[in-house]
């Protein structure tokens, strides 16, 4: 039985691809009954009914899976912040970063529309994007309009499985458009009547490039942590694991414990208070959410 990779799904179509060749195929009626989707990225066994058509019969473990956008396997995320239209969020982009160190996958930061934002708007996101450095986040700030930026962009892609990954808008389609010239992607000019961009991408695809693949996904202004446990949070933030062994109490939630590594390094200006803010809103979020049956 043939093995391949799921590279686009569309229409209850399941496009898997095996060495060079592209099969349509549909899943199983089990699938349903587990309560089980195959997902772009699966690896999957699948046979062949017909002319380049077939069934997928199994799914392989996955590494991870993300729900929105719905993608599996993946090795990087490319979190796409824009410096104006819409404005930088902070908020936003620690909720996508919470999200990705959830589900193990490396991000990386690239902050877009540079060629849109004045010098002092420049000079102002400066500190932000070494606060990110230093946590251990690669941060690079571009215009998808300079090609020696982009150049700098298409290292990180090299040979990896990347997921593109940001508020409606920023730049993504842009910016793959930019990378592999002659895809034209769709994009839409920002509503200025909302602040943010219409949704362009309307599925999710795997596209080869530079021995590796990405995926343009569906771009959303919003998220949730579902799947994140309330004592998953505090390791989700690379700056609080680093000191947690020095917290009096195993477990530390980093909030109204006594001798709290984390609190004391908030106070002391070693850890960015306004991530500290965010982390308290996000298990505050996470506390108050209604129970999933």
């Amino acid at each position: 039985m043939p093995q391949g990779k799921i590279i686009k799904a569309l229409s209850g179509f399941y496009y898997v691809q095996a060495d060079k060749d592209i099969y349509q195929c549909r899943g199983r009626g089990v699938f349903r009954k587990r309560g089980l989707t195959p997902l772009v990225g699966d690896v999957v066994d699948f046979d062949i009914s017909g002319n380049m058509e077939g069934y997928i019969q199994s799914i392989e473990p996955r590494k991870n899976e993300l729900i929105r956008p719905p993608v599996a396997n993946i090795e990087q995320a490319v979190i796409v912040v824009s410096l104006k239209e819409p404005d930088f969020s902070a908020m936003l982009l620690d909720k996508f970063l919470v999200v990705m160190e959830a589900k193990s996958i490396e991000p990386l930061i690239f902050i877009s529309k540079e060629d849109l934002a004045n010098e002092k708007e420049i000079e102002n996101i400066l500190p932000i994007i070494e606060v990110y450095r230093e946590i251990g986040y690669h941060v690079e700030i571009f215009s998808s309009m300079k090609m020696e930026e982009l150049n700098s962009i298409e290292k990180h892609l090299e040979g990896k499985v990347s997921v593109f990954a940001g508020q409606s808008g920023v730049g993504k389609s842009s910016l793959v458009n930019a990378l592999i010239p002659g895809l034209e992607l769709k994009t839409m000019e920002i509503s200025e009547s909302l602040g943010r961009g219409k949704h362009t991408t309307r599925h999710v695809e795997l596209i080869p490039y530079r021995n590796g693949l990405i995926a343009d996904t569906p771009g959303f202004s919003s998220l949730d942590f579902a799947e994140i446990a309330l004592d998953q949070l505090p390791e989700c933030f690379p700056e609080f694991v680093r000191l947690s062994d020095k917290c009096k109490f195993r477990g530390c939630n980093h909030i109204n414990e006594p001798k709290c590594a984390v609190k004391e390094a908030v106070e002391n200006n070693e850890i960015y208070k306004e991530r500290y803010q965010h982390y308290l809103q996000f298990f505050e979020d996470i506390q108050n959410r209604k129970p999933r049956y």
